[in-house]
């Protein structure tokens, strides 16, 4: 029935040049991230709407797909806010598929032989990441990047959740930070009249009339091509261009690699807004009585390049009391505590979550409140108490929104403004509801209790009443990796968990 990818076979090759004793445990890691790949192939199948799923169908035993060159695929029902790896085999007419490569090869609708190919990539990566985990201890951790360094999978929801191509093994390991490793950044020197600079730019990263611009050693090579000194230690994030140095905050680099979907690259633009951006979001934050921090950007400066670039800005610990035992958590991080396992616990969490987001987007600013960004400040007690949200480079801003609230609208970049309400709520439903919280209850069934509970302690506005009536966008994650480039982003419709909750 399996086909070993081509990517499975490459970095089984080079892990035995590289590491090795790694082998034995990342060949008997690929079969479950297969599974959790193709778990979350199944739910984009199921859910988005591909021009080539003509109809779908659910029986007692599982859901049926027509396709339109006739064709039929069979799975179980695909519940699209689990999170475990719940499909081993998906059924091509009579054809019994375990592996999402070969599938989407087979499928041989437009444009998937590239996407097979990052399939291919996403297992054999995240069973490399799988592979290079030691024996967890039930201690939590107290840095952030070893909160951060707890997230092995990736993306809950995306086929993609650890394509790396562009990564050979040994960069894999050098630089992942499921891999914990200490990545040495290079740090190079640009006149400062040929660099654009937003904020205070660190004393640290200057050498006279040099700003001193923090590189990562995979940007060095395969983008600048040129060697760096290595001089600063740091540990990668999840975001893996982001990392933390130690008591000097985070530095995002540019990392001009194709990571889960896109190339994120650090435009000139999104430097020269960043001071902007950062106070806007200390405007905001004083508006949610301690319920909400901000992490603010201290310097960012940018050789007017994309591709040599670094943002500078505070640890989310900032905003925690650590000698009283307060602990700042990544959201994506939650599932590793076993906290969300608490009915009560997780309704709490979302109730808050809801209150603070929600509470946002009526004064006019709509977060990418995914797991990555979103971070939860817990008690002693694990209580979750209040939020910490740091890289507002992708928010939405509605200006009519602001000016009902008599804020004043910043200078931002023309892709961040809209009033339009269909774009605010997808933003963050999007990622706030159909991703970290979802994410963070493992099931449509978790999901739907939390939030039932959640909703009866937030004010119902206009907004919370769609989030109450209409169904859950998401974006379609598949949908956007078969289509042309420059699309943007596209979405789905999912199944409301709160249609027949309080009205």
């Amino acid at each position: 029935m399996h086909r070993p990818s081509t990517a499975e076979a490459e970095v089984a090759d080079e892990l035995a040049a590289v590491r090795p004793a790694l082998v034995p445990r990342y060949t008997a890691e690929v079969p479950g991230a297969r599974a959790a790949v193709l778990s979350r192939l199944w739910r984009a199948l199921s859910h988005e709407p591909l021009p080539w799923v003509t109809g779908r169908e659910r029986g007692r035993d599982g859901m049926t797909l027509r396709l339109v060159d006739g064709r039929r695929l069979r799975g179980p029902y695909a519940d699209p806010y689990r999170t475990d790896a719940y499909v081993t085999v998906v059924r091509l007419d009579d054809v019994p598929y375990d592996d999402p490569a070969g599938l989407m090869t087979d499928l041989a609708v437009p444009r998937s032989a590239g996407f097979a190919a990052e399939l291919g990539h996403s297992v054999a990566s995240l069973a490399l990441s799988r592979a290079g985990q030691g024996h967890r201890t039930d201690e939590w951790p107290v840095s952030d990047w070893e909160w951060e360094q707890r997230v092995v999978d990736g993306h809950p929801f995306h086929p993609n959740c650890r394509s790396r191509p562009g990564f050979s093994v040994a960069e894999q390991l050098a630089y992942g930070p499921e891999h914990r490793p200490l990545v040495g950044l290079g740090l190079v020197p640009v006149p400062v009249r040929e660099c654009l600079v937003a904020g205070a730019w660190p004393d640290g990263m200057r050498d006279g009339a040099r700003v001193l611009i923090p590189v990562h050693p995979w940007q060095a090579a395969h983008v600048l091509k040129r060697a760096c000194d290595e001089r600063l230690s740091a540990h990668p994030l999840m975001s893996l261009r982001t990392l933390a140095l130690p008591g000097q905050g985070h530095v995002k680099t540019a990392l001009s690699a194709r990571l889960t979907s896109s190339v994120r690259d650090m435009s000139v633009a999104s430097v020269a807004a960043s001071a902007t951006l950062s106070a806007f979001g200390e405007t905001l934050a004083a508006r949610m009585d301690g319920l909400l921090h901000i992490t603010r950007t201290l310097g960012a400066a940018t050789a007017h390049s994309p591709d040599l670039a670094a943002l500078v800005r505070e640890s989310p610990l900032t905003y925690a009391d650590t000698g009283s035992g307060e602990r700042v958590v990544p959201v994506a991080a939650l599932a590793t505590t076993g906290l969300p396992d608490s009915p009560a616990w997780l309704a709490g969490f979302a109730r808050l979550a809801l209150a603070v987001c929600l509470r946002l987007l009526e004064l006019g600013a709509a977060l990418e409140a995914h797991g990555q960004n979103l971070l939860v400040v817990l008690s002693p007690a694990n209580d979750p108490l209040r939020l910490v949200y740091r890289d507002l480079a992708d928010i939405r801003v509605s200006p009519a929104r602001l000016a009902r609230h008599g804020i004043a609208a910043p200078d931002l970049p023309a892709r961040m403004v809209t009033d339009d309400v269909t774009t605010l709520r997808r933003k963050l439903f999007g990622s706030l509801v159909a991703g970290a919280l979802a994410g963070t209850a493992g099931s449509g069934a978790a999901l739907r209790e939390a939030l039932e509970t959640a909703v009866r302690g937030v004010p119902r506005t206009p907004d919370l009443a769609a989030l109450l009536d209409e169904p859950l966008p998401a974006k379609a994650l598949t949908l956007m990796r078969l289509s042309p480039d420059g699309t943007g982003d596209q979405w789905a419709e999912l199944p409301n968990p709160l249609r027949s909750a309080l009205s």
